[in-house]
């Protein structure tokens, strides 16, 4: 059976570009103009786009198959005057909910802690 390739993209998100910058959605290229806003008025003291977390480190199983890292890729990382960070994840109604999404949370919840994690609803 093959598949054809929805338009839009897997969640019909539609990819953006914002100052070069890629966006995989146009509400997460809404959201860095917002944070860039925020950071000229000072609100912010800075953010990062795309911040990575190792969940599980990469491994070697033993017939020898190598495994790769599970990672969770964060949509920003924001940075306030107070010095406490938030890491975002910009999402919509529908796609707050995908299993993947939520099981990654969990663990990032669990392997760092000290982190705070934000959905930010659009």
């Amino acid at each position: 059976m093959i598949r054809k390739r929805r338009p839009g993209g897997k969640y019909h998100a539609k990819k953006t570009v914002v100052d070069n910058i890629v966006f995989a959605s146009i509400k997460e290229s809404e959201r860095y103009t917002e944070l860039k806003l925020l950071q000229a008025s000072g609100m912010i003291k800075n953010f990062t786009c795309q911040p990575r977390f190792i969940l599980q480190e990469k491994y070697k199983r033993k017939d020898g198959k190598r495994i790769r890292a599970i990672e969770y890729v964060g949509d920003f990382e924001v940075e306030y005057p107070d010095g406490h960070i938030e890491i975002e994840d910009v999402k919509t109604k529908g796609t707050c909910k995908i299993p993947t999404f939520l099981l990654k949370q969990k663990i990032l919840e669990k392997v760092y802690p000290d982190i705070n994690f934000k959905v930010v609803m659009k």
